[in-house]
């Protein structure tokens, strides 16, 4: 049986796309690693987790001028298409090679509209990678200080040869909509006036995204929903999320209830108000329309493009 109001993603989130070979093979081969690093590329992120940008793609380096051999602090993110290796380290930023490149210091909110598929993995997998190594320094198991291990993959307690590997924390995030032609978007609390997005939350220990779904829409705005449909996911590197996206039925009909403090207010809002909100741009426009929507780096983004779109 179909859903009513079924719809899919029309895009790959932006920062799910690829364009590099994570090549796992290889976080373990130091001897490979080594033979690799002189003519590897090095992305430098600094500590605002920022990167250089030139012609719309990520600079990158040449990691023997960093070091000469792979730095303890590096992390690996895998092959560039052409075979090289290429790594990430936390580093004040050092412009293009070539002294006439224009380019500009940007983070992976700013920039990931305009990356290309390589440059866009790169900077969301050191992001998620170099955050973990900076709040990963103890072992989870004892609080005993830990080195970095697998090429920047996982930390391990030399003394009792614990491993503790990147962590990535799951989040749902919904459009509810009736089935028809009306969807509901809300604010939170934190949020300026007029910024409308999806109803999202954690997944809770032993909890299915089907039901943390159901139940983050409940205590968030007070709706019951069914019918719930898995979209897509998108990792969301700030510091190290997940989202896992959805849509689900509601009923229009339902009073909206704020029981959690998150939200300020929601609204159900129709296909062509969604329409002209998107076609004024996001966040950052200029638009004094009463509903401004999530930039495109997000996956909210495309799954309300989805939805408004939808034939």
């Amino acid at each position: 049986m179909t859903t009513p109001g079924a719809f899919h993603l029309r895009n790959v989130p932006l920062l799910s796309r690829v364009g590099l070979l994570r090549a796992d093979e290889l976080r373990t081969d130091e001897a490979a690693l080594r033979d690799g690093w002189a003519d590897a590329l090095l992305l430098r992120v600094d500590r605002r987790n920022q990167v250089l940008i030139s012609g719309g793609q990520v600079v990158l380096g040449k990691a023997s001028k960093f070091s000469d051999a792979p730095d303890e602090h590096a992390v690996f993110l895998g092959r560039m298409p052409d075979g090289r290796h290429v790594w990430a380290v936390r580093s004040a930023l050092e412009g293009p090679e070539d002294p006439h490149a224009e380019s500009e210091v940007l983070n992976l909110r700013q920039a990931g509209a305009i990356f290309d598929d390589v440059s866009s993995q790169l900077v969301a997998t050191a992001t998620a990678l170099l955050n973990w190594h900076d709040s990963a320094r103890f072992s989870s198991l004892d609080g005993s200080p830990t080195r970095a291990h697998r090429a920047g993959w996982a930390r391990i307690d030399p003394v009792s040869g614990h491993e503790d590997f990147p962590r990535q924390d799951p989040a749902v995030i919904c459009l509810i909509h009736d089935g028809h032609d009306r969807a509901v978007l809300a604010r939170q609390t934190v949020w300026p006036e007029r910024l409308f997005s999806l109803i999202a939350g954690f997944v809770e220990a032993g909890e299915s995204f089907e039901s943390c779904v159901v139940r983050e829409v409940a205590e968030e705005i007070g709706l019951d929903v069914h019918d719930v449909t898995y979209l897509g996911s998108q990792p969301w590197p700030f510091p190290r999320s997940l989202m896992v996206g959805f849509h689900a039925i509601g009923d229009p009909e339902q009073e909206f209830v704020f029981s959690d403090g998150e939200i300020a207010e929601a609204a159900w809002f129709t296909r062509d108000e969604v329409r002209a909100a998107l076609a004024d741009g996001d966040w950052s426009s200029e638009s004094t329309s009463r509903l401004l929507l999530p930039g495109s780096i997000s996956i909210a983004r495309e799954i309300i493009e989805s939805w408004a779109y939808a034939e």
